[in-house]
């Protein structure tokens, strides 16, 4: 028998390379990492014997972002990259957690001198569906945000508003105003004229209550549109 100690098996490559990523993000934060880092160190916690950086970098150009594959549905997640249910499900929590932080942002603060964020939690939660969303904050007095809804959910390219449904909604809740939000699946955010006659049908089904429509956000993919900006309400 040898005499001579055993010699510990080497580290996998990809270990010093996890190290050396983690040192990075925590002495530079998000901005001192690529996307697919960032991507990385999410996966690093869902797989922790395995190189990622090439998944990271496949999942990124099968989706073509790193929100877009934050905002993947989890059977999408699986059936693309061959990732297991529960790496999925890790990845898509961490969208909700940015969601919640966006909507504790402008949640009961006064919306208007709030729109940066208002705008940035719009785009976030709807820019990537794949469906038309239909979307109310309701606002008190104060013009504060006391509740957030989706009110309705269509097809890729329509979404049905019903007016009545809105003010009962706003008159349940206390509304005094109101802002309305939707997103284009499209990429275009532009008005349509359909967006545009709605958002009239609304304003006028609110003054018989005093309650006031603020604005109507257009939201996608390439970016958001104010119907109140354009002058088109």
């Amino acid at each position: 028998m040898s005499n001579e100690q055993e010699q510990p098996a080497p580290k996998p490559h990809h270990m010093g390379h996890r190290d050396r990523l983690r040192q990075r993000f925590v002495k530079g934060g998000t901005d001192s990492l690529a996307d697919y880092e960032l991507l990385e160190l999410l996966l690093f916690m869902c797989i922790p014997r395995r190189d990622v950086k090439p998944l990271a970098k496949n999942l990124i150009k099968d989706f073509g972002s790193f929100a877009a594959v934050l905002n993947a549905s989890i059977p999408d997640l699986v059936k693309a990259s061959g990732i297991s249910e529960n790496t999925a499900i890790a990845l898509h929590s961490v969208r909700a957690a940015a969601h919640h932080l966006l909507q504790d942002n402008i949640t009961g603060k006064e919306i208007l001198s709030n729109w940066v964020q208002v705008m940035d939690y719009a785009k976030a939660t709807m820019a990537h569906e794949k469906k038309e969303h239909f979307r109310v904050f309701f606002l008190n007095k104060k013009n504060e945000l006391i509740a957030d809804e989706v009110q309705q959910s269509g097809t890729v390219d329509h979404t049905p508003a019903y007016p009545r449904e809105v003010m009962k909604r706003a008159l349940e809740l206390g509304a005094t105003a109101i802002i309305l939000c939707h997103n284009h699946p499209s990429g275009d955010a532009t008005p349509s004229p359909d967006d545009i006659e709605m958002t009239n049908r609304i304003v006028d089904a609110g003054r018989p209550f005093n309650i006031i429509v603020h604005d109507h956000i257009i939201v996608s993919k390439s970016g958001c549109n104010s119907l109140r900006n354009m002058d088109l309400m």
